[in-house]
């Protein structure tokens, strides 16, 4: 008879991970993700002002001032009072490189409100306004 040695390589632990279901979970959230992030974009509800212009090349993550057509105020995703937003802005601002805002303003407020807006946020030390609009096709000639 032939005898068998009883210590084989089977009970040597396995050294090998298997990555494969890591890379699937993985892929799985990446699609989640990038499905998700565009909806979480623009959480206040405005209608914007339609317009044509090229973007502007953004580096670091630009700071935006929303204005509903309820004459609601937000810096960023936090309401802001209107008598408190030059001293937020100026918060805001203070260790940031890049002093430039965008104003994001529903089209049917009117003009003064966004005018104030704007003089509260040049009051605050911040030069470079932008305004954010919808893209359109064709921009109709101003009469």
């Amino acid at each position: 008879m032939a005898s068998f040695n009883s210590k084989s390589d089977d009970s040597a632990p396995l050294s090998e991970i298997n990555i494969t279901p890591f890379v699937d979970v993985m892929l799985v959230l990446l699609i989640i993700f990038m499905v998700a992030t565009p909806l979480m974009e623009s959480g206040i509800p405005i209608q914007l002002p339609k317009a044509s212009a090229k973007a502007l090349p953004q580096g670091e993550d630009p700071i935006i001032l929303t204005l509903t057509k309820d004459n609601h105020i937000f810096l960023g995703k936090a309401e802001v009072p209107s008598n408190e937003l030059e001293m937020k802005i100026r918060s805001v601002f203070e260790k940031r490189e890049k002093q430039e805002i965008l104003i994001r303003a529903d089209s049917s407020l009117p003009y003064g409100s966004v005018a104030a807006a704007m003089a509260s946020v040049k009051n605050a030390g911040i030069n470079k306004i932008g305004l954010v609009t919808d893209a359109t096709e064709k921009s109709k000639p101003l009469k």
